[in-house]
């Protein structure tokens, strides 16, 4: 097949909400155009008809990702054809990443070098391991020198989870983060994460998995239905932030995150939501009447992954709306250009992040993403 007649043939699966039902259609995405196509498997019958959906792309397409079609959201759940798998089983993969207590105040560098280093992040969590989910973790360590060491020092703060999926993602994964002793990173991979950020011995920044089986291993531990890891909000002194889903798809979030930990405000809860339009207009609701783009905005969050936060201050509300800047982003570059609005948003809709406005609303929000929607 040529390349300019290539189409991949995607399983994908949308519960509908208003029926209680999951519903199966194939998926397909042309290369020539970049279009897309939907069949309905049960029906029997084209459910869209192809078209251009720009907010789809090649590197969105893989078994276990979450794509959002006009405010659906597909879960890709297999290949479709033989020369759709031949394709991209082999070269497409997940890996684990783990940002250690010690790079705490790199994440968002440490984000923004997977960004730019091609990789596409499927999930996100912020938690802290107690003793026994480290020994868990590390089982395979049991028994050597710095075990105790190392699952001490893991649950001694917060780290975040991350599952990265490039081609050839373990090894892709492991080189950017460098050897594993951090004198020996500097010396053989002085740009590496470890070589940057991590200081010694078992505080090395990141840890990566090794080969693919333990990849699986580790993203089922920290991201599974089963797993047992919570959440580390407090629900105190915090507001809500969200980056919403165009600087996510853009590769931008980790430049965020580091403007935020930058200005000495503490993240103190993370998480990657993929919302569906009823979850988003819930969350927006207190918006509705108010703001024009109500609809729009509430759209918006549903068109891709977002990173949910709850950040922590002296005045939490007021302080993080004022680094924030302005709704309108255009506003914000004449009044507040130094804002995260005024470099990063694009319109009232695509204005980077949200923002808790009211300072009774702060804990409300934060327990919506980290209480509410936990319990979904």
């Amino acid at each position: 097949m040529a390349v300019n007649d290539e189409r991949y043939v995607f399983i994908v699966e949308w519960f509908d909400t208003s029926a209680s039902l999951i519903r199966s259609y194939n998926l397909t995405y042309f290369m020539s155009d970049k279009t897309i196509e939907m069949f309905d498997l049960k029906n029997k019958r084209i459910f869209l008809k192809r078209c251009e959906y720009p907010s789809i792309q090649l590197k969105d397409l893989y078994v276990g990702s979450i794509v959002t079609v006009f405010s659906r959201q597909l879960k890709i759940v297999d290949y479709a054809d033989v020369f759709t798998r031949s394709k991209f089983e082999v070269q497409r993969g997940k890996t684990f990443g783990m940002i250690k207590p010690d790079a705490y105040t790199h994440i968002g560098k440490i984000i923004t070098a997977v960004e730019r280093n091609g990789f596409v992040i499927g999930n996100l969590k912020m938690t802290r391991m107690q003793i026994g989910d480290a020994q868990q973790f590390y089982g395979e360590h049991r028994g050597k020198p710095f075990f105790d060491e190392l699952t001490q020092f893991i649950c001694s703060d917060f780290i975040v989870g991350l599952e990265l999926i490039a081609d050839n993602s373990v090894k892709k994964w492991r080189d950017l983060i460098g050897p594993t002793k951090c004198q020996v990173a500097r010396v053989e991979a002085p740009n590496s994460m470890r070589a940057l950020y991590g200081t010694e011995g078992v505080r090395n920044a990141c840890h990566g998995s090794d080969a693919p089986g333990s990849a699986q291993r580790e993203l089922d531990f920290f991201f599974s239905d089963k797993s047992n890891l919570k959440s580390t909000a407090v629900f105190n002194n915090c507001t809500c932030a969200i980056i919403k889903p165009h600087i996510v798809l853009e590769g931008r979030a980790g430049q965020i995150i580091d403007i935020i930990l930058s200005e000495g405000f503490e993240i103190s809860a993370m998480q990657m939501f993929y919302l569906d339009r009823a979850t988003s207009e819930e969350f927006f609701e207190v918006y509705k009447g108010v703001l024009p783009e109500f609809q729009a905005m509430s759209e918006h969050l549903t068109s891709g992954p977002c990173i949910a936060m709850e950040i922590r201050q002296e005045n939490a509300v007021k302080a993080f709306r004022d680094l924030c800047g302005p709704h309108d982003p255009q506003i914000a570059k004449t009044l507040r250009p130094q804002t995260i609005r005024a470099k990063f948003g694009i319109d009232r809709v695509k204005n980077a992040i949200h923002c808790t406005d009211l300072p009774e609303d702060g804990i409300l929000e934060v327990e919506y993403f980290f209480n509410i929607l936990q319990q979904k």
